[in-house]
């Protein structure tokens, strides 16, 4: 038997790309994202994503199409990532504090999720993050006795805690308490983690696996700025160099794990803003004329992946 395994990316507001990848898959293969894919993982906002295709509604057994999550991005990203001027002052531009309220992203997600806890989801979530208080890397998972009774709200909120962007999320799951941070800073791309649990959950199916990716950078960082930058100013360019880096070496080794079976759906932002709290309108309408493109460049990916 085969079975089908989904990862997506991080990338803040980017999530609108692999969110419209998903949609249009729903679309064509007329069923909900819970009913195609037997296991969604997810980093950042890939986690928002995952967790809202699988969360179960009223009546139906997923609360979220792939288009609501869209009208998530285009309803609420620039409430997420609210430009205060007396903030950008308080903070020194994100130097000094985090550069955005956490409460915002908090209210946000609780609209979206209200009381749904992991044990909740339509199928196996996995989403990832980092334990700054155990120094250890965390998958919460839906099915795992520890994280079952876990908010997805709080998941939410935990896999995408960027440094610089908004503050660690505490969270007790089971016997510990943890200080979460965003997954992406080790796993920015969770497709090789998708595949690991994948292999421990179906041991004895064939895996065939999606991995979605938020656009790729494009934008270069010369020499002659980054020789005379100090901490302060590496910090956000060096989050991207990671959750770049990390995204292309997750991609070549899931290439060599699975071959075929394995498709990597991904495209340079030529036009579109890499930073990920670009909410505004000229942006997400931007990033959705991406996300056209990359459709229109794997024409046949939908009928190769299900066939």
């Amino acid at each position: 038997m085969t079975k089908r395994v989904l990862a997506i990316d991080g990338g803040g507001i980017r999530g609108i790309i692999p969110a419209l990848v998903v949609a249009q898959i729903e679309r064509k293969m007329r069923k909900p994202a819970s009913e195609l894919f037997d296991l969604m993982v997810g980093t950042s906002t890939g986690g928002i994503l995952a967790l809202g295709l699988s969360r179960p509604g009223i009546g139906r057994p997923a609360q979220f199409s792939a288009r609501r999550v869209v009208k998530l991005y285009e309803d609420h990203g620039a409430t997420i990532f609210e430009h205060s001027l007396w903030r950008k002052l308080r903070t020194a531009g994100g130097i000094l504090e985090e550069a955005y309220s956490h409460e915002n992203l908090e209210a946000v997600l609780a609209h979206y999720f209200a009381d749904a806890t992991l044990q909740d989801c339509e199928l196996p979530i996995m989403v990832t993050s980092y334990d700054i208080h155990n120094r250890k890397t965390v998958f919460l998972k839906s099915w795992h006795s520890e994280h079952m009774k876990v908010f997805c709200r709080d998941a939410a909120r935990a896999t995408s805690a960027a440094p610089t962007y908004f503050e660690p999320k505490p969270l007790d799951a089971g016997s510990t308490q943890h200080i979460l941070i965003d997954g992406g800073i080790f796993m920015n791309s969770p497709s090789v983690s998708a595949y690991a649990e994948a292999r421990k959950l179906f041991p004895q199916d064939e895996i065939k696996l999606l991995s979605l990716g938020t656009g790729e950078l494009t934008r270069p960082i010369p020499y002659h700025q980054a020789k005379t930058w100090g901490s302060a100013l590496w910090v956000i360019s060096l989050l991207d160099c990671i959750f770049d880096g990390a995204s292309k070496a997750a991609d070549y080794q899931m290439r060599l794990f699975l071959g075929e079976d394995y498709q990597r759906l991904q495209i340079p932002l030529h036009y579109a803003s890499d930073d990920m709290d670009d909410a505004s309108k000229g942006n997400i309408r931007n990033l959705k004329q991406t996300a056209g493109e990359l459709l229109a460049n794997h024409p046949d990916f939908i009928d190769r992946f299900f066939s």
